[in-house]
């Protein structure tokens, strides 16, 4: 028990005059000695601007009000750090020897300036200064200490309420506060830990990352680097090299439950997906950047709301970002998109609003804000009401133009190739160069232009351009050309059988063999005049105009019924007039009476034309006028009788 209490006892007495030693070192002394040795091992210059203290707890060192370390000589006359308060953590076993060896580093309301230069060297980069070393005070604080200056070890360094100033050479300033930094660095030879938490819009982003090798990486080597980022919504998480100049290459990966909020927390507010565009989401590729602001992209792996879909991307970011990607999908929905059509009906409605087309302006500036060349395969897409089948989509944006292409595309139970334009260069054009096969037109029409009263598959093809700055100005614009082929189908909304036998029309339908036509679009109105409807037992010539801009009709069909003999027979022609809505169908009763009074008049022109020949006793010609052969007969006969008088006959 006694030798027990005698080391105690020496433990306490050597502690005790540890402490006393350490307290007799003056604050002043303490950081002079730290602030020449920083020097001398980075050649910066460390300046106390106010009263220095010595401390023992929490970090044994000294601390002062008002800080700065000089800059780089070529990164401007800002210090690179300035603080409103300090404290410099020292090794206490090596002041007890004399001399000072930093371990720590805490700064409240630091502002740090950090900038590169022309070959990507940063500011933060630091050397010894030969001059500095080489001073006569220098020598005599290494005389003091009983040996040469130590390189600088920080084993911890934390920044509170940091603010920070980057610069990169030739690029756009950023610039953060309210920044937190914990940096663990126990071994200079080593890896370092590292956590901070950020607030790009005050929401708080926390990162926590480890880099190998850190006295490497700060010297612009390439070090293995790890880093999970968590902000509110989602996780971000890299593993694998990068450098201090930006260059680096991993895996990365990320997984939100809220896209929205995790992209807001990073400045991007206003991100509002659709469901099945990735409001949650999962992400994962090899990714490569380099300084020059190229991103690539492979393995690439999304989830969004569980559609699936793989490939590669490249971004190279520019004042307009360039994107080139190859994307393949199975199936494809996305059902957080309108389900309604162009005119406000829905895509499973009959006919479209009688309110026309949206007149609201349509903001097309996306296209100004990104170039792409974009590949996209797909099993089936599901979105708006629309359904396509296995198809291929290339998608190029250049200079506010963009061109999607069909290569094919299976669309309203057929194929679509061509391609789509939207140019908003020098004000909003649309426009497109279609070929299409099979397509079910009571699907293409109903979700396209809200009429959905003509069943069948169509073969032709459709060009078409419209300018405006909303749907209604662009429908009103239309021009273009086309034709199509249709082989048996039918017509809801009225029966032609039953208005040629019955004189009723409306209601029923009417079901064709096949129907044919060519037609123009000017001034959004589709004018046709060579349609051949053919029906068992008659067949029907239709002209008239389709407005596509105005959602009306004024069209006219001839059908005629076949004659007991195969001939043609009785023509009643039918007048559809009105809006797509409610369109009003009716026998054109004068243009049916038209052709027998015609018939009539030539009847009787023909039968005066024969009585006259026989009463003159000459021929007259069909296409002879009755007038002038009368005339001309009074005259000769005239002629005749004053002869015989002149001659006493």
């Amino acid at each position: 028990m006694r030798l027990i209490i005698r080391v105690l006892s020496a433990i306490i007495l050597t502690a005790a005059l540890l402490i006393g030693v350490v307290l007799m070192l003056p604050g002043e002394r303490v950081a002079s000695l730290a602030a020449q040795q920083l020097e001398a091992q980075t050649g910066r210059k460390l300046e106390f601007k106010g009263e220095v203290g010595f401390t023992l707890w929490p970090v044994l060192g000294v601390r002062t009000e008002g800080v700065t370390l000089s800059n780089a000589d070529w990164a401007g006359p800002e210090p690179m750090l300035e603080a409103a308060r300090m404290s410099i953590g020292v090794s206490a076993a090596d002041l007890l020897r004399g001399e000072v060896r930093i371990t720590e580093i805490t700064a409240l309301l630091p502002q740090l300036n950090l900038a590169t230069r022309a070959d990507g060297t940063g500011n933060w980069v630091m050397t010894p200064d030969a001059s500095v070393a080489d001073r006569s005070d220098a020598a005599q604080v290494a005389a003091e200490t009983a040996t040469a200056p130590l390189p600088v070890q920080i084993e911890k360094l934390a920044l509170t309420g940091a603010s920070l100033r980057y610069a990169p050479y030739g690029g756009e300033v950023f610039e953060m506060k309210a920044i937190d930094l914990a940096l663990n660095w126990p071994d200079p030879s080593g890896t370092v830990n590292i956590e901070a938490t950020l607030r790009p819009v005050q929401v708080p982003v926390q990162i926590k990352g480890e880099v190998g090798t850190f006295s490497e990486f700060l010297a612009g080597k390439v070090s293995s680097v790890g880093a999970t980022v968590t902000a509110p919504g989602g996780v971000m998480r890299f593993d694998g090299r990068a450098g201090i100049e930006g260059a680096g290459s991993g895996r990365v990966t990320l997984k939100t439950s809220d896209t929205a909020a995790f992209a807001s927390a990073f400045g991007a507010a206003g991100v509002n997906l659709p469901k099945g565009a990735g409001q949650a989401a999962v992400v994962g590729a090899d990714a490569t950047y380099t300084p020059d602001g190229r991103l690539a992209l492979r393995d690439l792996s999304l989830d969004l709301d569980g559609n699936l879909i793989q490939g590669a991307m490249d971004l190279v970011l520019k004042d307009v970002p360039e994107v080139t990607a190859q994307l393949s999908a199975g199936a494809l929905s996305f059902p957080g998109l309108s389900e309604t059509t162009p005119g406000g009906s829905s895509a499973s409605g009959a006919g479209g609003s009688d309110e026309g087309w949206p007149k609201e302006p349509i903001d097309a500036s996306a296209l100004s804000e990104l170039n792409a060349t974009a590949v996209l395969s797909f099993k089936s897409l599901d979105a708006a009401g629309y359904r396509l089948g296995e198809s291929k989509l290339t998608l190029t944006i250049d200079r506010a133009r963009a061109v999607l292409k069909a290569q094919p595309a299976a669309l309203f139970g057929g194929q679509v190739t061509g391609q789509l334009v939207a140019n908003n260069r020098s004000g909003l054009s649309v426009g497109g160069k279609l070929a299409f096969n099979d397509i079910q037109l009571e699907q293409a029409l109903g979700q396209t232009a809200g009429y959905t009263r003509l069943h069948g598959a169509a073969l032709g093809e459709l060009e078409y351009l419209g300018v405006g700055n909303s749907i209604d100005a662009i429908m009103r614009s239309l021009s273009g050309k086309g034709w199509l082929e249709v082989g048996k189908g039918f017509f809801t909304g009225f029966d032609l059988e039953g208005l040629m036998r019955e004189g009723r029309g409306n209601g029923g339908s009417t079901v064709f063999e096949s129907l044919t036509g060519s037609y123009a679009i000017t001034d959004g109105n589709l004018n046709n005049s060579d349609l051949l409807l053919s029906i068992k037992g008659l067949r029907a010539d239709g002209a008239g105009r389709v407005g596509l801009g105005a959602r009306d009709l004024d069209y006219r069909f001839t059908p005629t019924l076949q004659g007991s003999d195969g001939g043609a027979g009785l023509s009643i022609p039918v007048a559809i007039t009105g809006p797509w809505s409610a369109p009003r169908i009716r026998p054109d009763l004068e243009g049916a009476l038209r052709p027998k009074v015609e018939e009539i008049e030539d009847e009787a022109k023909e039968r005066v034309r024969e009585k006259l020949s026989e009463e003159l006793e000459t021929e007259i010609a069909p296409d002879a006028d009755l007038n002038e052969v009368i005339r001309d007969r009074i005259e000769q006969e005239a002629k005749e009788q004053l002869l015989r008088l002149l001659q006493g006959n």
